[in-house]
């Protein structure tokens, strides 16, 4: 099926529309996300990867809002993940993804999608987005230095365990405050320095 076009060539109509072979926006940059460089979108985004601010704490002292997990990627470069749950649902799997450090951090993440690896990847993004600091200190007798949940705990799954770790700051014992110092928010003082440059 070949006609002839405005200018007399030859134009091809068996495969749709347009010149066959043509760029249809395929191949693109086909290298592994993890390898491409990070542009933060947000202000704290810009923030960490300026190393303004380096700690979790800091971004949950001041509750400013993380939302993208290279945040997250940054301040904790040792962040390890484990997959909990895959089960099917209906015509989708739902997946459950935990993630921490080791080291007072922990995040949970659930998606559910019709791919078994959309559904983890989503996850995975979302349990670095809820990743917290759990508050340590002592349980019984105070050996050493502040290793465990200071409060008891009860759930009968992860989502329910994990909503338990999130509260844990709300208990303050005595022995473990320090003196409030209050400070300007990272984000203030890093909008007076840009505005005086």
């Amino acid at each position: 099926m070949e006609g002839k076009g405005a200018g007399g060539d030859h134009v091809c109509f068996a495969a749709g529309f347009g010149v066959r072979g043509g760029d249809r926006g395929r191949g693109g940059d086909r290298r592994d996300p993890e390898e491409q460089e990070w542009v933060p979108v947000t202000k704290l985004g810009r923030l960490v990867k300026d190393q303004k601010i380096t700690k979790l704490e800091e971004i949950y002292l001041e509750s400013l809002p993380l939302k993208e997990h290279e945040i997250v990627d940054k301040i904790l470069p040792s962040l390890k993940a484990e997959v909990i749950s895959v089960k099917p649902v209906g015509s989708s799997f739902e997946v459950v993804v935990v993630v921490g450090d080791g080291d007072g951090h922990v995040g949970l993440g659930f998606k559910r999608s019709k791919e078994v690896a959309t559904a983890m990847r989503g996850a995975l993004i979302l349990a670095k987005l809820s990743v917290v600091p759990v508050k340590r200190g002592y349980w019984g007798n105070k050996l050493g230095k502040a290793h465990t949940v200071p409060t008891k705990l009860t759930g009968i799954w992860v989502g329910a365990t994990f909503d338990c770790l999130l509260k844990t700051h709300c208990f303050v014992s005595p022995d473990l405050c320090k003196k409030t110092r209050f400070l300007t928010s990272p984000l203030q003082e890093c909008t007076d320095v840009e505005s005086q440059g």
